[in-house]
């Protein structure tokens, strides 16, 4: 059996390296099931994407399709036209593909016509939300999904009420959480840790990336204004998105306990969130993490693609409700933080599981 596996942006790295080391678990146990790795560019600055090789000792990828940046429409045809000459210079029998990046749904659509199955690690999710790139992303792949692999029951819910048949449907766990286990006594101090004397506690922990928080400079500065004054004089620690950071240029956000940094790689920056007295961020994986690390997290969205980590997690979800956000840091510097469990399957061995359903599913 042949795969192609798609990687495209900072969240397949981590999702992706526990599958390819399944595989090769089974290649040694004498199972005939081989990899071929596709990277598509999408992200291409080397702290967003080339360190996650090095870091979580994935191999290097068999092709780079070079995409880099550009508009959602020309990011999705880049992709697709550099996938379809791979797979047909490249023939397999499955494109396994990750997450909700835009790779994800240009190489589905291609492999879709290319007349190859197609398997969907972290199927299911929604956030309802169609002013998300990345929900649109999601409703294309599973549309054209042969196999779905889902991190919760909530998403098999969801498949089902779609009409996905439930032989389709596998609940396999959480593969992000695979990468955090496994990598959690590796864990690095970023340089950040010893400039600026933090101490574990004692500090907090900010990410941004989404349209509906950066896009509008009043909003964005509105926003961090109030985390900075709520925070009193915990440092604040925000590594900087690409995206972002050419928007906070232009806006004088000068306060001494923030302190932006260059976007971190894997070890040192989940080393900073498991320290961290609490996490504010608008990206979902990261409230997967917090929740599994037991981090405090504040979600700086309307809605979640992962609500489990909200009814059982640790995360909270505050969207840009100034009284919310008050209310969410009183709860936090009092000490007052909701207890979170873990999800079910989220157990460092969901890769595990999918392999062993494809082996199933193709009878190797």
């Amino acid at each position: 059996m042949n795969i192609t596996i798609v990687a495209g942006a900072r969240p397949n790295f981590m999702k992706i390296a526990p599958i390819l080391e399944a595989i090769k678990q089974k290649q040694t146990q004498g199972f005939n099931i081989n990899f071929r790795l596709v990277h598509t560019g999408q992200h291409y600055d080397k702290n967003l994407s080339g360190t996650f090789f090095e870091e979580l000792n994935i191999p290097l990828p068999d092709t780079n399709l070079e995409v880099k940046s550009g508009t959602q429409a020309q990011q999705t045809a880049g992709i697709m036209i550099g996938f379809e000459k791979e797979l047909a210079e490249n023939p397999c029998d499955l494109v396994l593909v990750v997450g909700d990046v835009t790779s994800t749904m240009a190489c589905t659509i291609v492999a879709k016509k290319t007349g190859v199955d197609v398997a969907h690690v972290e199927a299911g999710i929604r956030s309802g939300d169609m002013r998300m790139p990345e929900e649109i992303n999601r409703i294309v792949t599973d549309s054209l999904t042969d196999y779905f692999f889902t991190t919760s029951k909530k998403a098999n819910e969801n498949l089902l009420n779609l009409g996905i048949k439930p032989e389709q449907i596998f609940f396999a766990g959480n593969v992000m959480i695979d990468t955090l286990r496994k990598n959690e006594p590796r864990l690095k101090q970023p340089g950040i840790w010893q400039t600026l004397n933090l101490k574990p506690k004692q500090y907090l922990v900010i990410t941004l990336h989404r349209p509906s928080n950066v896009d509008e400079e009043q909003q964005l500065k509105s926003l961090i204004t109030q985390i900075v004054t709520l925070g009193k004089d915990l440092p604040i620690i925000f590594p900087v998105h690409p995206r972002t950071k050419k928007l906070l240029e232009g806006l004088d956000l000068n306060f001494e306990n923030l302190h932006y940094t260059n976007p971190l790689g894997y070890l040192e920056f989940n080393y900073l969130v498991k320290h961290a007295l609490g996490v504010l961020t608008d990206s979902g994986g990261i409230t997967e993490e917090t929740t599994v690390m037991n981090v405090p997290c504040i979600t700086l969205r309307e809605n979640t693609e992962r609500p489990e980590t909200c009814d059982i997690g640790t995360n909270v979800l505050v969207g840009s409700d100034r009284n919310k956000i008050e209310s969410a840091f009183k709860n936090l510097l009092d000490n007052n933080w909701k207890q979170g469990e873990i999800p079910e399957l989220w157990d460092g061995h969901a890769a595990e599981r999918i392999v062993n359903h494809l082996i199933e599913i193709y009878k190797l």
